[in-house]
């Protein structure tokens, strides 16, 4: 059965941070994933989470200044000290809300960067928090975002050079974060992608294309995919990582079949 996640960072944008929490579960899901949940102390998450019975599926390790452009420190040469330091801030929020799967991002790079220097800093990275996460029961994941809308400049783009990045590591519980919407603006073939590269997908999030809005909004047969990654056997939260086309309640009707009521 599918089952969806309310990305709270897109979703119910009107509300003070633990109070979308309340508004995920009354709207019918079972989870929720965000960006970064590093506005509130942790234990207030995981008691409102309690309180509502939801999950937290995913959040990302600590980015950087999201608000001053950063997407991610991971690959960044000169922040490495950072991103060690940014380890245990994401130990002790996963453990506090049982999160199962944290997104590691690696950056945007300059055009004059060294890309081998920010590779091999990368790599150690990973290294670096899987030796510390993933004894800890809690998988990595590594997202390919598209540079052509969304994020010119992110270090990867494409399945291809994040499973690159994966095997270069050759560290046990780092997936794949596999972006629908990103994926079918920068390789397509989402299902027969989805298909081929499921024992290696430690999450998936969607929205449609173009706009990033709603499943419904775009050209993406949502119903059929859904269903057929569901055939195929995934078992993992989808993050619905979309900005609402209004408002975020009265655009769930696509969501209706996979939500609790």
């Amino acid at each position: 059965m599918v089952k969806l996640a309310a990305n709270l960072t897109m979703m119910f944008q009107d509300r003070p941070f633990l109070e979308r929490i309340e508004a995920a579960a009354a709207a019918g899901f079972e989870a929720i994933e965000c960006v970064a949940p590093y506005v509130v102390p942790p234990e207030d998450i995981a008691e409102r989470l309690d309180r509502h019975g939801l999950k937290f599926a995913l959040f990302n390790m600590p980015p950087g200044d999201w608000a001053g452009g950063d997407r991610g420190i991971a690959a960044d040469p000169d922040r490495q000290q950072e991103f060690v330091d940014s380890i245990t801030t994401t130990l002790r929020y996963a453990h506090a809300t049982h999160t199962p799967v944290v997104h590691l991002m690696a950056g945007k790079i300059p055009a004059d960067a060294d890309r081998p220097a920010w590779h091999a800093t990368l790599i150690d990275n990973i290294r670096r928090a899987a030796d510390v996460l993933v004894p800890a029961g809690i998988t990595i994941v590594l997202e390919p975002i598209n540079t052509r809308v969304d994020m010119p400049g992110y270090f990867y783009d494409s399945t291809a050079a994040v499973l690159d990045v994966i095997d270069a590591a050759g560290r046990d519980g780092v997936k794949l974060l596999y972006d629908i919407y990103h994926m079918q603006i920068m390789e397509g073939d989402i299902a027969r992608s989805i298909e081929r590269l499921l024992p290696r997908i430690g999450h998936i999030q969607l929205a449609d294309n173009p706009g990033r809005h709603e499943p419904g909004t775009g050209e993406i047969n949502y119903p059929w995919l859904l269903n057929r990654i569901d055939a195929l056997g995934y078992a993992g939260w989808i993050g619905c990582e979309y900005a609402p086309a209004a408002d975020t309640v009265a655009g769930l009707g696509w969501a209706a079949p996979y939500l609790r009521h």
